[in-house]
């Protein structure tokens, strides 16, 4: 998994740094054929920007998130996309086909 870690008018920090890819830990365990993921933070006056596009294999996720604060930011920046990669996991799982021919439903 590559990860892309930006900063538009704002230094990205080790902290900052460690706390985005300890968060994105949560999105690998959940599936791994992440391919890339970049993140680009953002400050705009009082407002704190987050948004991310992750490849999957077949798929690109987008989500973006504000608030007043960076790090509440990019919590909710990796609960959005754990839950699209969690759904993108589970339509994949629908698709798949049993020995008779039938299509399993998700559970």
């Amino acid at each position: 998994m590559n990860l892309n870690l930006t900063g538009r008018h704002l230094e990205i920090t080790p902290a900052i740094r460690e706390h985005v890819t300890e968060k994105l830990g949560k999105v690998k365990r959940h599936f791994d054929n992440v391919i890339d993921i970049s993140v680009i933070l953002s400050v705009d006056k009082l407002v704190q920007k987050a948004e991310a596009t992750v490849h999957l294999s077949g798929k690109t996720i987008f989500a973006e998130t504000q608030d007043s604060n960076l790090y509440v930011a990019i919590d909710d920046l990796i609960e959005t996309l754990d839950r699209q990669v969690l759904k993108h996991k589970e339509k994949n799982a629908a698709r798949r086909h049993d020995d008779s021919g039938k299509v399993v439903a998700a559970e």
